[in-house]
């Protein structure tokens, strides 16, 4: 069988996938710990502070997940045009009809309509993931500048208190694990489905199509 290989993934785009989902699993880790410490605030027999450890890495990795958001809405206006907004979002009858399609084919219901980057389907979640870091971005500032009165300004006005914003905070942060989830098997599940390679094209940002099947170069 004769596959054509389409470059799909840049290196930002792919660099940005990598930066998220570490930063994502750290501050998952991290900020479970800082809502339930699950070992006394100092170690017994040592000098190490364990909560500032994990506070610190918790406000690293959140440093980290906000140079990622940027740099996936950057790619989303300037990237290429599998990385841009409008190739995926169901905002066009193309993408709409693709949107529908892709959820039969999840279903078993319907062929795949080969496409080089996102269905409109996972194309709505990632936006909906973006949107949703970038509440978590904006919650996590504002936690964390308590003495910043603009940023107080913006936390109180986006999410109430400290305390509604800490839960809040909290909130979306099952939103990602879920996302994290979901995510990983889907993609394995296409992989298999239709090995274009979707798993290793997130190291490469490669993909491989079939001649009959595949979109033009």
């Amino acid at each position: 069988m004769d596959y054509t290989v389409k470059k799909v993934w840049s290196p930002l785009l792919r660099l940005y996938h990598w930066t998220f989902a570490i930063s994502i699993g750290t501050l998952v880790v991290t900020g479970l710990y800082i809502h339930d410490p699950w070992t006394n605030s100092t170690l017994f027999g040592t000098g190490k502070f364990t909560m500032a450890l994990f506070r610190e890495i918790h406000f690293s990795a959140g440093f980290a997940l906000m140079a990622a958001f940027i740099a996936r809405v950057y790619l989303l206006i300037f990237g290429n045009k599998e990385e841009r907004i409008l190739s995926f979002a169901p905002v066009t009858p193309a993408n709409i009809r693709n949107f529908f399609s892709t959820i039969g084919y999840y279903l078993y219901f319907g062929k795949k309509e080969h496409r080089p980057g996102h269905n409109a389907f996972a194309g709505t979640f990632y936006l909906l993931t973006l949107f949703f870091a970038l509440g978590q971005i904006l919650s996590g500032l504002y936690l964390m500048y308590p003495e910043n009165l603009s940023i107080q300004g913006m936390g109180l006005a986006l999410f109430g208190t400290q305390q509604e914003a800490r839960f809040i905070h909290h909130l979306i942060m099952w939103y990602f694990m879920l996302f994290a989830l979901v995510h990983v098997y889907i993609v394995i599940w296409n992989d298999i489905m239709d090995p274009e390679g979707l798993v290793s094209s997130i190291f490469t940002g490669r993909k491989f199509f079939e001649k009959k099947a595949g979109p033009s170069a």
